[in-house]
């Protein structure tokens, strides 16, 4: 059983604002996003936690028989080279207290930097695994894998350092957004998101299309760095 069946519902409420959700990434740029990192080439991530992450959003937008999945557009090398910069630092963020139990449409209420949440709540998990009697998160079957990713949603999962849903909230969003993100930022891999839902990405320009109502846009898709998606091609 998948844990999340329907990608393309999943992909469409992505794209929805709320007020509740996650704050926003600001995007840093991959050079090495043409290849799944190996490890040693990790910005962030240990490479357990990397591991960790890549086993994680398989489940959440799983290769199935809409076409691949997060694991193959390269998400968890997205999460990786996000909480790297700005955002994993929340250097925009106001971090002071007073750390009260805020609501959602507050915003981001937590002590920890999202970087420092992700390492903390997959060492969380991977301890609580080790204390049930279980073999760590990335090696699990995947009816576990949704178990512990439900129970985290729903905040039942206890975490000895980590708030579960505050976690699985941002995991999904980040994982919506690498799956999305033009792929010069090390996510949605040969376009595989962009794909999915029919986008064909920045063009330059659509001179010939621009009159042909009604008719379906076949042209692939292009990132800001290319056809690509990763680097300029040489003409």
């Amino acid at each position: 059983m998948k844990f999340i069946p329907a990608r393309r519902t999943l992909l469409k409420a992505a794209l929805l604002p709320s007020a509740a959700s996650v704050a926003p990434l600001r995007f840093v740029p991959n050079a090495a996003a043409a290849s799944v990192a190996e490890p040693g080439q990790y910005a962030y991530f240990t490479a357990v936690e990397y591991t960790w992450v890549d086993a994680a959003v398989a489940r959440l937008i799983p290769n199935d028989e809409s076409g691949p999945g997060a694991k193959e557009a390269g998400v968890a090398t997205f999460i990786d080279h996000q909480l790297s910069g700005p955002y994993g630092r929340a250097e925009t963020w106001y971090m002071q207290g007073p750390w009260k139990q805020g609501t959602p449409e507050q915003g981001y209420q937590l002590k920890q930097t999202p970087a420092q949440l992700y390492r903390t709540a997959i060492a969380d998990v991977n301890a609580w695994c080790s204390k049930n009697g279980k073999r760590p998160f990335a090696e699990l079957d995947a009816g576990e894998q949704d178990k512990i990713l439900h129970d985290l949603e729903k905040g039942e999962l206890p975490l000895e350092r980590a708030p579960a849903k505050d976690f699985f909230a941002m995991l999904l969003q980040n994982t919506i957004e690498g799956f999305l993100a033009d792929p010069m930022y090390g996510g949605n891999r040969n376009f595989v998101g962009w794909k999915l839902i029919g986008f064909p990405g920045p063009r330059y320009n659509y001179v010939v299309e621009i009159d042909q109502y009604g008719k379906r846009y076949a042209e692939a898709p292009v990132g800001l760095l290319g056809r690509d998606g990763t680097r300029v091609k040489e003409s």
